[in-house]
C-alpha cells in the first residue's frame, strides 16, 4: 500500500512527533541502562560486604560466587556469570570511593540493603538530574575501563569517553590505539596529571599534535603500494575516524585547496578549523620520507592563509605534514627556534604494541 502524499504542514508535525518519540526511546534507554549499571554496582557491594564477613575470604568468595551465578542464571538466564558477577565485584570496588557517597547521600543505608525496585528507579533519577557524570557510561564502557589497572590511564579514558560521547568500539580502539600512552610520552609530569584529571585539552598548537598518528581504520597495507591521493581519498571515506584521531575541536573545511598568487597554483591536501585553537590547521600528506622541501611548501601554505585568511581574531594558522618517515634533526633544523606553527606526524597503518610506541618515542627524542 503506497503512503498518502502529505502536505508540507503535516510533513513539520511528523517530523516533530518522530523527532519527540526517537528523543523519548534514547532517554528511556539512557535510564535503563544507568538503572542498570547502579544495580551492577550495588550487587558488586553486597558481594564484597558479604565477602568480608567470610573467615577465608578467597574460598569464600569463589563458592559465594559460583552459588549465586548458579541460582541468578537459572532465574534470570543470561548476564549472571561468576565471571560478571566477579566483574560486579571489581567494579564496585573501584568506583566505590566515587560513587557510594553520592548513592548514600540519596538514600539512607538500610534503604540501600533493602531497595526495592521503584526505590531503584528513584535514586537513578536523582543521580542522573543532580550528578549527570556519574554512572554516565554504559556497562560495557565500565566493563573495558575496569580492565584498565592504571588509575590514571582509566581516568583519561572514562574522561575523554563522556565528554567526546564515545561508543564502545572507539573506546576499545582508542585503547588499541594507545592513545593515552601517546599524549603521556610526548608531555612533561605537569601536563601527564592534567590527563587523568581533565582528559586532553586543546590550548597551545603542540596540543594538536600527535606523533605517531595510528591510522589502522583505512584498510590500507604496509607491503601494498599506494599513492598519496589513495591515502588522501580513504581519509576522506573515514573522515569521522581521522578527526577523532586528530583530537578534539576539528571541523572539516575542505579538500585539495586552491590558494593563487601571480597566476601560479597551489592545492592544500586537507584544511580543517579548530573550535578550541581557533586557528585553521592545514594539512599535507607525504607517503615517502618527508624532505625540507616539504617543510618550506608547508611554511608558503600557513603564511598565505595567515596573511590572506584569517581574521584578526583568529590564531596563527597551525601546518602539519603526515609523512610516511621523517628525520627530526632535518625538521629540527629547517624550522625556526620556538616554532610554533608547523609540525611533522608519521603515521601508521596498524595498531602498534606499547612496546614498539615506546620505542618509536624514545627515538624520536
Amino acid at each position: 500500500m503506497n503512503n498518502p502524499k502529505l502536505n508540507s504542514d503535516i510533513e513539520n508535525l511528523l517530523a516533530k512527533i518522530k523527532r519527540l518519540i526517537e528523543e523519548a526511546r534514547q532517554t528511556v534507554v539512557k535510564h535503563v541502562d544507568r538503572t542498570m549499571t547502579i544495580t551492577y554496582f550495588l550487587i558488586g557491594r553486597y558481594i564484597v560486604e558479604d565477602e568480608q564477613q567470610g573467615k577465608t575470604r578467597a574460598d569464600y568468595s569463589a563458592k559465594t560466587l559460583k552459588t549465586l551465578s548458579q541460582a541468578l542464571s537459572k532465574e534470570y538466564r543470561k548476564g549472571f556469570s561468576e565471571r560478571n558477577l566477579q566483574m560486579m565485584r571489581k567494579f564496585y570496588l573501584i568506583y566505590k570511593n566515587r560513587f557510594e557517597p553520592v548513592l548514600i547521600s540519596q538514600t539512607s543505608s538500610t534503604e540501600l540493603n533493602l531497595i526495592a525496585d521503584n526505590e531503584l528507579y528513584r535514586i537513578s533519577q536523582t543521580v542522573s538530574a543532580k550528578f549527570p557524570e556519574l554512572f554516565s557510561l554504559s556497562w560495557s564502557h565500565y566493563q573495558v575501563l575496569c580492565r584498565i589497572d592504571n588509575v590514571e590511564e582509566r581516568n583519561f579514558y572514562e574522561i575523554e569517553s563522556m565528554q567526546n560521547n564515545w561508543s564502545l568500539r572507539e573506546l576499545e580502539r582508542q585503547i588499541a590505539s594507545s592513545l593515552y600512552e601517546r599524549l603521556v610520552l610526548s608531555r612533561d609530569k605537569h601536563k601527564v596529571k592534567e590527563l587523568s584529571e581533565k582528559g586532553q585539552i586543546m590550548i597551545s598548537p603542540s596540543d594538536a599534535i600527535k606523533d605517531p598518528l595510528i591510522l589502522e581504520f583505512l584498510g590500507l597495507k604496509e607491503d601494498i603500494s599506494y599513492t598519496e591521493t589513495d591515502l588522501e581519498s580513504a581519509i576522506i571515506d573515514r573522515l569521522e575516524h581521522f578527526m577523532l584521531e586528530m583530537g578534539k575541536g576539528f571541523l572539516f573545511a575542505g579538500r585539495q585547496v586552491r590558494i593563487s598568487f601571480e597566476e601560479e597554483h597551489f592545492f592544500i591536501d586537507l584544511v580543517f578549523y579548530n573550535r578550541l585553537l581557533r586557528c585553521f590547521v592545514l594539512i599535507d600528506l607525504k607517503i615517502g620520507k618527508l624532505k625540507h622541501q616539504d617543510i618550506g611548501q608547508m611554511q608558503m601554505y600557513v603564511n598565505y592563509y595567515d596573511r590572506k585568511v584569517k581574521s584578526e581574531e583568529e590564531n596563527n594558522t597551525i601546518g602539519i605534514i603526515i609523512c610516511k618517515d621523517k628525520n627530526d634533526a632535518v625538521v629540527e633544523m629547517t624550522l625556526p627556534e620556538n616554532n610554533q606553527q608547523i609540525f611533522a606526524s608519521k603515521y601508521l597503518l596498524y595498531l602498534p604494541t606499547k612496546e614498539e610506541l615506546k620505542q618509536l618515542v624514545t627515538h624520536k627524542k
